[in-house]
């Protein structure tokens, strides 16, 4: 159990796990555990970008000139952009910019941007690891923003001959390279998440403040236990569907980046959980008969928010002393909501984890994406997959492109 401002728990029956797999990844996590230590103190793994000593490949005195714009615009696919979307929709309270995210090849949403805002007086940050990225590309251009030197664009992408770093090169743009060894779902901690949180006026310093607290002590031994069961359940392969259970709206872009992360770092050689993120309390009325009494290949992860509104939005009384409803307000209904359905995955024997966070602030934000990635890692390293990769996906483009020229 992991607690402060985020609390962790695992409900896993033994019935699901596979015993000989479970001592099998207990030996062997201990030489995955310093792996991982090893490559969080190497300058060239994608670990590394959680260690103290990461180093950005841009300065805080040259983004400050970009702090006068209001209005923001990030370009971007994927791991490129959904980490951003999870910063800003975390931390909405404390962004008093329009931030707009242009993550598909979206025409109307095109249209409707550029006859709504002055295009001179929008940052737009364009991102790219490979700088090829076909829809991030194709948004960018038909955007008809590029001019030399302009002082609006931000260029993020590996420093080598792609279509982005050219075009910053050409026209003068401002450019920060995309460190080549780190994947686009684990670069939400590097320059590409942390550049866009900046720019949101995010206090980028406590989004990085704790990033390695799970590798001591009895985070360390949780985080062991949850990577062993979930490790367990990919071998026995009984558990096929992991659905994200959100009664929190400000979760929401977090739990897709999860989503990737998930899909694209395990999802190989016929292994893999489908990751499928559920609003709450709303598909309790249409998708909660399935889980609860449909095929029993599911884990649930159930995520919520202690909300401390400032105005409580209470039931209106006129309905009667003796109602249920009388002085409730809708988040302490939306909390019952959430316990009678724990109670019922308990009585039925159903696998769920319950992840709640008690603050939403940099610090917790933080701790939330190094757990996911830490714990991915080594689930993929256990059940021998390569979190890194994404071999399938680079056949789609390798074919897009063939059919575009």
């Amino acid at each position: 159990m992991i607690k402060n401002n985020l609390l962790i728990r695992n409900n896993i029956q033994k019935k699901y796990l596979d015993k000989k797999s479970i001592r099998k990844f207990d030996k062997e996590f201990k030489n995955i555990f310093s792996k991982i230590n090893l490559d969080i103190n190497n300058p060239q793994k994608s670990l590394s970008v959680l260690g103290k000593k990461f180093k950005f490949n841009f300065k805080i005195k040259d983004l400050q000139k970009f702090n006068k714009y209001k209005t923001v615009a990030v370009i971007g696919m994927g791991g490129s952009i959904v980490g951003s979307e999870a910063i800003k929709e975390f931390l909405a309270m404390k962004i008093k910019k329009k931030i707009y995210f242009f993550d598909d090849l979206d025409e109307k949403k095109i249209f409707s941007f550029k006859k709504k805002n002055n295009l001179s007086q929008v940052l737009f940050l364009v991102i790219s690891k490979s700088g090829n990225t076909v829809e991030t590309l194709s948004t960018f251009l038909s955007l008809n923003i590029i001019k030399k030197k302009s002082k609006n664009i931000i260029i993020i992408s590996e420093n080598k001959n792609n279509l982005l770093f050219n075009l910053s090169k050409k026209f003068n743009l401002f450019y920060v390279e995309h460190k080549k060894f780190i994947g686009g779902r684990f670069s939400v901690l590097s320059e590409v998440g942390i550049i866009p949180a900046y720019i949101m006026g995010v206090d980028i310093i406590n989004l990085r403040a704790n990033l390695l607290r799970f590798l001591k002590g009895k985070q360390k031994q949780f985080l062991k236990n949850s990577s062993i069961k979930l490790a367990s359940l990919l071998y026995a392969k009984k558990i096929s569907n992991l659905i994200f259970l959100n009664y929190s709206p400000s979760l929401k872009k977090f739990l897709f980046w999860c989503q990737q992360l998930i899909a694209e770092s395990l999802g190989k050689k016929g292994k893999g959980f489908l990751p499928v993120i559920s609003s709450m309390p709303k598909d309790n009325h249409s998708l909660l008969q399935l889980y609860l009494d449909g095929p029993k290949d599911k884990i649930f992860y159930i995520f919520s928010q202690e909300e401390k509104l400032k105005e409580q939005l209470k039931i209106n009384k006129h309905i009667g002393k003796k109602n249920f409803l009388m002085n409730k307000n809708l988040s302490s209904i939306k909390f019952a909501q959430k316990n009678a359905l724990i109670k019922v995955f308990k009585k039925n024997n159903i696998p769920f984890r319950e992840f709640n966070i008690k603050a939403l602030n940099e610090e917790t934000l933080g701790k939330l994406f190094s757990y996911f990635m830490l714990e991915i890692i080594i689930i993929g390293k256990l059940t021998k997959i390569n979190p890194y990769d994404q071999p399938a996906v680079e056949q789609i483009k390798v074919y897009t492109k063939k059919l575009l020229s």
